[in-house]
């Protein structure tokens, strides 16, 4: 039987101590932090050579429900009851709001330094050493909005304006696609300030801190941020049923994205799945 994942805002008091419990005994174990690794190790650019897996690339969407599903087994191995919630950050914008509140991930980072004193991920509880950064800071910071440089998460015309493209993605299947939900709803935008960071990006951006970049993952909120995302390929998908995954065949040896970019048929790395084999997952989980 399928399990359902949540709004967050919509979790019993019960529901959070779980998942948030859930969370720390996976980061205990050592688990997480090889999710953190594995992350930075396929956050590849367009700049890079090589095969483009998890981010600029078609693969975008499967690629991260893989990574949602890994994780939501390690919990689930902790306890079978805890699913991963969803953040709709189109509709709980503050900082104060789900998931900042202190039963849940805690709140912004200290203007000083952007180090994240409250909630149970808070580096004086002991239990969230960063250990696999971009930076040697052992805590978890953050910068919701950005105060020095302000910046506004997306809202529903945004989604719309993804949600309304019927193609998934389009040549050159990489951050300069203009055309196609992938890269629409990924955001890799074109100018400066909040044009070139477009829904998914631009929320990394206004929490910053751990999460502008490859060691995202250090901040619990990745997950929930990539959930909310996950659900959108699904309202897509009942959408635009006829259409599918892209590319559907390799490009040619003489693309500049030959052996770059994953097809429909084949395996995603670092895992042995096929990102067709992602396209339908309502046996596993389903949102409410």
């Amino acid at each position: 039987m399928a399990y359902t994942r949540k709004n967050v805002s919509a979790l019993t008091a019960a529901e959070r101590r779980r998942f948030v419990k859930a969370l720390l005994e996976v980061k205990r174990r050592g688990e997480y932090d090889e999710f953190v690794r594995t992350h930075i190790e396929y956050y590849v650019s367009d700049g890079e050579g090589g095969l483009r897996t998890a981010h600029m690339a078609p693969s975008f969407l499967p690629w991260h429900r893989q990574f949602l599903l890994d994780l939501e087994k390690a919990l689930r191995r902790v306890d079978s009851s805890v699913t991963i919630p969803y953040w709709d950050w189109t509709r709980d914008r503050s900082a104060t709001s789900a998931p900042w509140t202190d039963d849940l991930l805690g709140g912004n980072g200290r203007r000083s330094d952007l180090q994240v004193t409250t909630g149970p991920f808070a580096y004086s509880t002991g239990n969230w050493t960063i250990k696999d950064g971009v930076t040697d800071r052992r805590f978890l910071t953050r910068d919701l909005g950005r105060a020095r440089d302000p910046i506004e998460l997306p809202g529903k015309s945004d989604l719309d304006w993804a949600l309304a493209d019927p193609v998934y993605d389009t040549a050159p299947w990489d951050s300069t696609s203009r055309r196609g939900f992938r890269n629409k709803l990924e955001g890799w935008g074109s100018g400066g300030g909040s044009a070139a960071w477009r829904n998914h990006n631009r929320v990394h951006r206004w929490v910053g801190g751990v999460m502008v970049g490859g060691a995202s993952v250090n901040d619990p909120v990745f997950w929930l941020h990539h959930a909310f995302i996950d659900l959108l390929w699904t309202r897509w998908q009942r959408r635009h049923r006829e259409h599918r995954y892209l590319p559907a065949e390799p490009p040619a040896s003489g693309s500049k994205q030959y052996r770059r970019v994953v097809a429909r048929h084949e395996k995603l790395p670092p895992w042995d799945v096929t990102p067709d084999r992602l396209e339908d997952v309502s046996r596993i989980y389903r949102y409410v």
